[in-house]
């Protein structure tokens, strides 16, 4: 059982509702960094699967991953899942001409794994499309109770998982979060052989949210041997 299990009606009932308006803009960026397109889109860690919807009416056919059962049982109504390992995708090496990643790389501690992984999935030319909490303006060690002012304690150069909250109405302090520093995170696309194409903030009046839009290189190996 993981801890998304034990609030997946917490989140799909209560949760969610406080995002209906899309507070943070994660629709549209979505919408202008995945495009349009055709064949398979696989959301890794898709949760509730209530990114579905926008992904079919980009003309892309969602598929899902996560490791959470109980979120899963919402989800199947909304797209074909698989409950696996999103650091272990049940796929074939270069079989998917894209991969998003909407609001859950602070809930995998390993994601520079899963970047490898969405990486291996990936066509040659194909697109990964991450959609993330900001690393420089939320986490632990950021307090943004005054929502004209973000405070910044210390804590932001220390990569790790911590329960740490300004708020009791999120996800982070009841099922915990994980940290990179924004260059650990942006080395760890371009060590999985992804090129950055495009960038997006969203949020006012400080940014919550950063995203970006990568491509595997048409003639990138998928499993490139290192030179003697």
């Amino acid at each position: 059982m993981t801890a998304y299990d034990a609030i997946a009606e917490w989140y799909e009932t209560s949760f969610l509702a406080g995002q209906r308006e899309d507070p943070l803009a994660i629709r549209p960026i979505v919408r202008d960094l995945l495009g349009p397109g055709s064949g398979p889109c696989l959301e890794v860690g898709c949760g509730t699967g209530v990114h579905a919807e926008l992904i079919r009416s980009l003309g892309r056919t969602p598929l899902g991953v996560d490791v959470s059962e109980g979120m899963l049982r919402y989800a199947t109504d909304r797209l074909p899942v698989a409950r696996g390992d999103a650091g272990a995708l049940p796929f074939t090496t270069g079989s998917l001409p894209a991969v998003v990643a909407v609001m859950v790389h602070t809930d995998m501690p390993a994601y520079p794994a899963v970047l490898r992984e969405a990486a291996r999935v990936l066509a040659p030319g194909g697109v990964f499309v991450h959609v993330g909490v900001h690393p420089c303006f939320c986490g632990g060690f950021a307090d943004r109770s005054d929502e004209r002012a973000v405070v910044i304690r210390p804590g932001y150069r220390e990569a790790g998982w911590t329960t740490a909250s300004w708020t009791d109405q999120g996800l982070r302090d009841k099922v915990g979060a994980a940290h990179l520093p924004l260059p650990e995170l942006l080395h760890a696309v371009l060590d999985a052989g992804l090129t950055f194409e495009r960038f997006a903030e969203g949020g006012d009046p400080s940014p919550l949210v950063l995203a970006w839009r990568a491509k595997k290189s048409p003639d990138r190996l998928s499993n490139p041997v290192a030179p003697g």
